[in-house]
């Protein structure tokens, strides 16, 4: 199972993703001190049926300010509450090339390749693979895919 995770100053999104069924298990968006506190126990009690994958913050030459050193801040503790489990960072770039074989594809690339992927999302009658998928969850999906892809996991 991939634990997904976009980082945010206060809030993540994050998703869990069996790439073998190719089933989503879990998604949402948590204050990142409850989001902290999952990570906690999973890294305590179920280690071995997670690997956590986080986006990384990288810098592509323009500013940053407060909220990115933020959420850098929080990818660290994460990182930390999870210990010397499986781990890896995605970085942004390579989701939307691995997705969109482009580095100038923007979110709605990228949901339009998960769509193309995975079916719509439907409706709650009808509901799809990505029933539910909103805002920044799509992000954690695209890390999910993609780790899972490029790993083979």
């Amino acid at each position: 199972m991939i634990l997904a995770i976009d980082p945010g100053p206060e809030q993540s999104a994050y998703v869990e993703w069996n790439p073998k069924t190719q089933m989503f298990h879990g998604k949402g968006i948590r204050d990142n001190v409850k989001l902290l506190e999952t990570i906690e126990t999973l890294a305590k009690t179920s280690p071995i049926d997670y690997h956590l994958v986080i986006e990384m913050v990288a810098c592509y030459g323009m500013p940053v300010g407060k909220e990115i050193f933020e959420t850098v801040l929080w990818t660290g503790q994460f990182k930390h509450a999870w210990g010397t489990n499986p781990f890896s960072f995605a970085y942004r770039k390579d989701i939307k090339i691995h997705l969109c074989n482009s580095m100038k594809a923007k979110d709605s690339n990228i949901r339009q390749a998960l769509i193309d992927r995975f079916g719509a999302p439907g409706v709650k009658k009808n509901p799809g693979k990505l029933y539910g998928v909103s805002k920044d969850i799509w992000s954690a999906v695209a890390i999910a895919v993609y780790y899972g892809d490029i790993h083979g996991e």
